[in-house]
């Protein structure tokens, strides 16, 4: 699996790591079961400091794409690398959305009723 980051984005380096897991996971490069690469290892072969991949594994974590076992390192948990796709797509748009000046309620007003209108 090939994390990558990109210094000169805007995108914080937790965030590019966890983005990079997602794509990984959405083009099927890893699946349930896999393990990372261990943060330390990661940190080191990204020249970063080890908390900050420990970041981005924890974004993963709470997007419920990986487990983080004591010793045992991070595991993806994620049934369908869909799952993935669509994390990394609202990010996308999120991001999107407020780089234009979108505030938050506003954004999620605009997801409320596009909802309503497919539902």
């Amino acid at each position: 699996m090939l994390v990558t980051i990109d210094r000169s984005s805007p995108q914080s380096l937790a965030e590019q790591i966890a983005a990079s897991v997602r794509r990984n996971m959405a083009d099927g490069k890893c699946s349930k079961g896999d393990r990372l690469p261990p943060a330390r290892a990661l940190a080191r072969s990204l020249d970063i400091n080890m908390h900050t991949v420990l970041r981005g594994y924890q974004i993963l974590k709470e997007e419920r794409l990986i487990e983080l076992r004591p010793g045992r390192g991070a595991v993806v948990t994620a049934d369908a690398p869909s799952q993935a796709l669509v994390i990394e797509a609202c990010r996308h748009f999120i991001n999107l959305a407020q780089r234009t000046g979108m505030a938050s309620p506003d954004i999620l007003q605009l997801v409320t009723d596009h909802l309503k209108t497919t539902a």
